[in-house]
C-alpha cells in the first residue's frame, strides 16, 4: 500500500513568517541566519564546523537533498559519527553507539517545524538524534526550509502528524521495509547557552 502525499498548507513558504520566526528565535537565545538556499547553507555549515570535529548527522531529507549529509559523512574532513556507528554490531556495542550519538562535538540536522513564536519542534521514531539536539552536543546546527515555519506550537504538532509522518512513513517503507512513527517529540523553546544552537533558515523549500 502506498502512503499518499498529503495536500496541506504545510508546503507553502511565506517570507514574513520567516522573518518573524528569525526574530523570535533570536530573542530566545538561538543564533539565526536567513540564507537563500541549500547551497548557501552547505557553504555556511562548512565554515561553522572545524575540521576534525566529531559530527553526528540526524536522519534528514534536508541534509540528504542539500548534499550536507555527504559533505559530513563522506568527505573525510570530520570525525563523522554516523559511518562509525553503522559499522558497529548493535548486539554487542549498543552502549557505545548510544554515547557516540548523544555527545558529539557538533550535531547537524533539521526539524519538523519552526514556530513564529520562536520554538523548534523535532520528531523521531528512534530518538537517536534528540539527546544531542537537546543539549548533549557542544554545538547544534539546524537547517530548515521555509515551508516548515508555522504560526504556533499547536500548528507545529499538527504539521508533524499530518504532513511529516505520512512522508517519512513512505520513505522508511521504501528504504527499510517498515513504517515510521512519531515515538518522541522534542520541543526547544530557548537556548540558554549563547552560541550553542544555530538555526539556518532557508528562503527555499527543502525536505519534509
Amino acid at each position: 500500500m502506498t502512503t499518499p502525499v498529503p495536500a496541506t498548507p504545510f508546503t507553502r513558504p511565506q517570507a514574513r513568517q520567516l522573518e518573524r520566526a528569525a526574530a523570535a528565535l533570536t530573542a530566545h537565545g538561538f543564533t539565526v541566519e536567513i540564507l537563500d538556499d541549500a547551497a548557501a547553507a552547505r557553504a555556511r555549515v562548512g565554515e561553522l564546523i572545524p575540521a576534525g570535529a566529531s559530527v553526528f548527522t540526524g536522519a534528514s531529507e534536508t541534509l540528504r537533498l542539500s548534499g550536507l549529509d555527504e559533505d559530513i559523512n563522506a568527505s573525510g574532513r570530520y570525525e563523522a559519527v554516523k559511518p562509525r556507528i553503522l559499522a558497529m554490531d548493535r548486539a554487542t556495542r549498543m552502549d557505545e553507539i548510544r554515547r557516540l550519538c548523544a555527545v558529539p562535538d557538533v550535531v547537524v540536522g533539521s526539524v519538523a517545524a519552526v514556530t513564529e513564536t520562536g520554538s523548534l519542534v523535532a520528531a523521531s521514531g528512534s530518538g537517536s538524534q534528540l539527546p544531542a539536539y537537546s543539549g548533549g552536543a557542544a554545538r547544534a546546527i539546524w537547517i530548515v526550509g521555509a515551508q516548515k515555519v508555522v504560526p504556533d506550537l499547536s500548528t507545529a504538532l499538527r504539521r508533524v502528524e499530518e504532513h511529516c509522518l505520512p512522508l517519512e512513513n513512505a520513505r522508511t517503507q521504501a528504504v527499510h521495509g517498515w513504517p515510521s512513527a512519531v515515538n518522541r517529540v522534542l520541543i526547544l523553546n530557548a537556548e540558554y547557552q549563547p552560541g550553542r544552537g544555530t538555526v539556518l533558515l532557508l528562503r527555499e523549500t527543502i525536505g519534509f
